[in-house]
């Protein structure tokens, strides 16, 4: 009989041997690589069409971005009401989200509609007309959102740090303006359409309660559409990175009683030798609630809710980047104490018991993050895409 007088024992997280749950993987007849996780005991599944279609091909500004939405607003035969309609009915809801390099289309629903879901995503995928009247609908809500968005700080210091670290020029700096969104046409976004969608470089990533003829049932519906295996790396050249050193101030709000800081450079990306080294270390600097940045800054001297640093998820160049949000009058004072805890690091040692402390953290994060087949995905997607 358990005796509930004596505790059990606590594993620290480092003493868990994790791995991950390998994917399986195979090839529809146009060459289109499919991964799959067969996992979960509720009856729903996840899949991600991922198109090297994102910001880094960019024809124009916002290009990219609006044909990614647009995808279901409207086929030759179906408005966009019809689609969503399509979806509903089945409980469903298929996304989208367009990235630096990227752009998914995602469809989550019970394994068992696929059979009747999987040729609505083929329609979008291959028969959108973006209609004028829904372009004109989407710049008038771009442009309001963008509106409100401007008057934000926190918005404005993120787009500007990108910027300055990579250039407006280069597809992570580059930011929209009115403007831009104005200047977006129909044809722009139809040739956008009809390169990186229609004859795009695609892979497949499909998670959760898999039904036994998935493989035939992709095929069937993506099995021959004129899509390509991605090559390792997006093809258009890279641009060059500026340097931009010092300080940046911006007035968003003259009665505002918040600032936003954010200090980045430009950083190795997760190919460099050192970068798992640079994880640890960042995360006892600022990468989660007990790091060094947020004891200061946030608990001992009350100038922030929280701060942060992390290193952005970008597949060709990345930045490590520090945020946080204060108090106008304290902004200046909470930059100091950044970089006074930036010397700290430079010359002295961690001690061991506060690496053994990032190190638990970092791997608990990681037993969060495989909870369930989507979370096991996406991790796969991750390392996938990044070769």
């Amino acid at each position: 009989m358990l005796n509930r007088t004596i505790p059990p024992h606590i594993k620290d997280a480092i003493e868990f041997n994790l791995q991950l749950k390998p994917y399986q993987h195979f090839n529809l007849d146009n060459g289109v690589p499919v991964y799959t996780i067969n996992a979960g005991a509720q009856e729903v599944v996840q899949v991600e069409l991922v198109f090297y279609a994102g910001n880094w091909f960019d024809t124009q500004k916002q290009v990219a971005s609006i044909t990614n939405a647009m995808l279901k607003n409207g086929t030759s035969t179906k408005t966009a009401f019809q689609i969503n309609e399509d979806f509903e009915y089945y409980g469903a809801y298929c996304t989208r989200t367009c990235n630096n390099e990227t752009a998914t289309v995602t469809l989550s629903g019970l394994s068992k509609y696929l059979p009747v879901l999987l040729p609505v995503v083929k329609e979008i995928i291959t028969d959108s007309v973006f209609p004028e009247e829904e372009l004109s609908i989407y710049k008038q809500n771009a442009k309001q959102r963008l509106a409100v968005s401007l008057k934000k700080s926190d918005f404005v210091a993120g787009r500007l740090i990108d910027s300055y670290v990579f250039g407006n020029d280069h597809p992570y700096g580059a930011y929209s303006t009115m403007e831009d969104i104005d200047t977006v046409t129909t044809n722009q976004l139809k040739e956008f359409y009809k390169k990186y969608y229609l004859h795009g470089q695609c892979m497949i990533f499909v998670s959760g309660y898999l039904p036994d003829d998935l493989q035939q049932c992709l095929n069937e519906v993506f099995g021959e559409l004129k899509f390509s295996k991605p090559g390792a790396q997006p093809t258009q050249p890279i641009a060059t990175i500026p340097a931009h050193p010092g300080k940046y101030r911006h007035q968003v709000d003259a009665n505002g009683v918040q600032g936003s800081i954010r200090i980045a450079r430009p950083f190795p990306n997760r190919h460099h030798p050192d970068f798992m080294k640079v994880m640890v270390l960042n995360n006892v600097f600022g990468g989660f609630f007990g790091s060094r940045l947020m004891n200061n800054i946030r608990e001992d001297k009350g100038y922030t809710y929280g701060i942060y640093s992390y290193l952005q998820n970008r597949i060709q160049q990345t930045s490590w980047l520090i945020s946080t949000d204060a108090g106008k009058d304290v902004c200046e004072a909470a930059i100091e104490e950044i970089y006074k805890e930036m010397l700290i690091l430079q010359k002295e040692l961690i001690p061991e018991d506060e690496l053994h402390i990032a190190r638990n953290y970092m791997i608990g994060t990681i037993l969060g993050d495989l909870d369930g087949p989507f979370q096991i995905m996406s991790r796969w997607k991750n390392l996938i895409r990044n070769n």
